[in-house]
C-alpha cells in the first residue's frame, strides 16, 4: 500500500488537534493587561503543547520520507500515536486551567510519555517492515534522543507531583531536544540521492 493516505490522514488529525487546542483559549471579558494575568497557565501550556505537536508533525513528516510502502501494522502503529496525540488538548487545558497543579501536570507528562512510546513503536514497525538495511534504520542509528526522552518524561512526572513547575521544566527540556528536525534522516536521504 502507498503512504499517501497515511500522510494525509495524520496531517489532518494533527491540524484538528491544534485547532481544538486554540479554541480552548478563552479571551478575557475585560480589555486590560490585568485581565490576562489569570490566563498565564492556559497560555503557557498551550505554547508547550503547540511546540510538541509541531515537533511530532515535523519528525513524522521526516520519518515518512523514508517510507515507500506501508503495511497494516504501520497503519495501526500510526493510529496508536495519533490516539495519544489526540489527548493533548484535554491534558493541555486541564494543566493550564489549573495553573500546573501537581496531578494535572503529572498526567500531562504521562500522555507525552505514552505518545513518545507510540512514536518509537511506529518507528520500529516501519523498520521491521522495511528490513534491517532500511533507510530509516540507518538514519536512526543509536537514537540518543529516543533513549533520553523517556527518562526525562519519567523524571518530570515524578517531579510534577511535588514541584509541578520543575516537572514542566523537564517536559520543556524534551521539547528543546527535539525542536530541531531530525537531521539524521535528512543526511541519509541526501546521501542516497
Amino acid at each position: 500500500m502507498g503512504k499517501t493516505r497515511l500522510e494525509a490522514f495524520s496531517d489532518g488529525v494533527i491540524a484538528i488537534i491544534i485547532t481544538i487546542m486554540v479554541l480552548e483559549l478563552r479571551a478575557p471579558h475585560e480589555a486590560s493587561l490585568d485581565a490576562l494575568r489569570p490566563l498565564w497557565g492556559a497560555f503557557a501550556s498551550y505554547v508547550l503543547s503547540f511546540v510538541y505537536l509541531g515537533i511530532y508533525w515535523n519528525n513524522h513528516h521526516h520519518m515518512l520520507h523514508t517510507v515507500r510502502q506501508v503495511s497494516g501494522g504501520i497503519l495501526w502503529a500510526n493510529l496508536h500515536l495519533l490516539f495519544w496525540l489526540s489527548l493533548v488538548p484535554f491534558v493541555t487545558a486541564w494543566m493550564g486551567e489549573n495553573h500546573f497543579a501537581p496531578v494535572a501536570t503529572a498526567i500531562y507528562g504521562s500522555v507525552m510519555l505514552l505518545a513518545a512510546i507510540a512514536y518509537v513503536i511506529l518507528q520500529q514497525t516501519i523498520i521491521a517492515f522495511q528490513g534491517s538495511e532500511s533507510t530509516l534504520r540507518r538514519a536512526v542509528g543509536g537514537d540518543w534522543k529516543g533513549k533520553v526522552s523517556p527518562a526525562l518524561y519519567v523524571a518530570g512526572i515524578v517531579a510534577a507531583l511535588f514541584m509541578p513547575i520543575v516537572g514542566a521544566g523537564f517536559y520543556a527540556a524534551v521539547a528543546i531536544i527535539w525542536l530541531v528536525p531530525d537531521r539524521r534522516i535528512e543526511r541519509v536521504l541526501t546521501s542516497e540521492e
